[in-house]
C-alpha cells in the first residue's frame, strides 16, 4: 500500500465511527418513518399493512393538522423575531462595553444555560394562577382585580410562550454575533471615522456585511429549532388550553402516543421534514449570495 492510499485508508478509519453514529442515529430514523407512513403500523397491533400514500391524504385533510402547522408558524416567526432582535441588540450593547463585559456576557447568558426542562417547570411555577409569583404580584401592586392565568387563559397563553421562548432563546444569537463582531478589524472603522462616515454608515456599510452570513446561518439553526420544538411547550401547556398550543410536533405525538396511529404520525412528521428542507434551501440560497458578495 502506497503513502496515498494508505492516508485515504486512514481517513476512512477515524471517519467512520462518525458516519455510524449519523447512520443511527439520523438516517436510520428517517427511512423507518418514511416506511411507517405509508402503512397502517399501530402501537399496540402486531400488524400491519401497506397503503401508500393514504396516511398524508388523511392528515392534509386534517383540520386540526392546519390549525396545528398555522400556530407552529405563528410561533415559529414571531419567536425568531423576538430572539434575534434582543440578541442582536444586546450583542451590539456589550460590544460596546469596556468595564465588566464578562459579567454582563455571563449573566446574559443564564437562561440558555439551563435545560429547557428546568425552565419550563420554572415558568410554570412561577406563572401559576393560583400560587405564582407573577400572578399575585400583580394582584398585590393594583394592576389587575384577580389572578392573571397566563396559562390558561386561550387569550394570554401564547404571548406568555412567546415571551419564555424569546428570554430563553436570545443569548444563543447574542452569543454568535458578539463573536462575529470581535471579529471584525478596527482598521475599518478607524478608516470610516477618518472619513466622516456616520454611526448608522458605519453600522450598515462595515458591521452587517461582516456579520450577515453568521445571522443567516443562525436564522436557519433557530427555525429549524423552533419549529420543531416540543419540550418548552408541552412541559408547560401541554398543548392546551383547548389546543391552541398544540404545534405541528404536538400533533404528530398525539397522534403516535395517543391515538396509537404510528403510521399516520410519521406522515406527519415526514410533511415536516420537507417543509423545513424547502424552508432551508431558501435560507441557504439567500446566505450563498450573501457570501459570495462578502468575497
Amino acid at each position: 500500500m502506497n503513502a496515498k492510499a494508505k492516508k485515504d485508508y486512514m481517513r476512512w478509519v477515524f471517519v467512520l465511527p462518525a458516519l455510524i453514529i449519523v447512520g443511527v442515529l439520523l438516517i436510520y430514523p428517517i427511512f423507518s418513518s418514511l416506511y411507517y407512513s405509508l402503512t397502517t403500523k399501530h402501537l399496540i397491533k402486531q400488524t400491519y399493512k401497506f397503503i401508500g400514500l393514504q396516511n398524508y391524504m388523511t392528515v392534509l385533510k386534517d383540520p386540526h393538522f392546519f390549525k396545528a402547522f398555522g400556530i407552529s408558524v405563528v410561533w415559529t416567526v414571531i419567536s425568531l423575531l423576538g430572539q434575534l432582535f434582543i440578541g442582536f441588540t444586546a450583542a451590539l450593547a456589550i460590544n460596546r462595553v469596556k468595564l465588566f463585559k464578562g459579567v454582563y456576557r455571563t449573566l446574559l447568558i443564564i437562561p440558555w444555560a439551563f435545560p429547557s426542562i428546568v425552565i419550563a417547570l420554572s415558568w410554570k411555577w412561577i406563572l401559576n394562577g393560583v400560587s405564582g409569583f407573577i400572578p399575585n404580584i400583580l394582584v398585590q401592586l393594583g394592576l389587575t382585580s384577580q389572578l392573571p392565568q397566563f396559562l390558561s387563559d386561550a387569550s394570554l397563553v401564547l404571548p406568555t410562550l412567546f415571551f419564555i421562548n424569546i428570554w430563553f432563546g436570545a443569548p444563543m444569537i447574542m452569543v454568535n454575533v458578539l463573536s462575529a463582531l470581535q471579529t471584525i478589524p478596527r482598521e475599518q472603522y478607524e478608516a470610516a471615522l477618518m472619513d466622516g462616515a456616520s454611526k448608522r454608515q458605519q453600522f450598515l456599510y462595515i458591521t452587517l456585511p461582516h456579520i450577515k452570513v453568521v445571522i443567516g446561518l443562525l436564522v436557519v439553526l433557530r427555525t429549524i429549532w423552533v419549529f420543531n420544538n416540543f419540550d418548552l411547550i408541552y412541559l408547560i401547556t401541554g398543548g392546551g388550553p383547548a389546543n391552541v398550543t398544540t404545534t405541528v410536533p404536538i400533533y404528530a405525538y398525539n397522534m403516535g402516543w395517543g391515538a396509537k396511529l404510528l403510521g399516520r404520525s410519521s406522515a406527519v412528521t415526514i410533511l415536516l421534514l420537507l417543509f423545513l428542507l424547502a424552508i432551508c434551501t431558501i435560507y441557504f440560497t439567500i446566505i450563498r449570495k450573501w457570501e459570495k458578495e462578502v468575497k
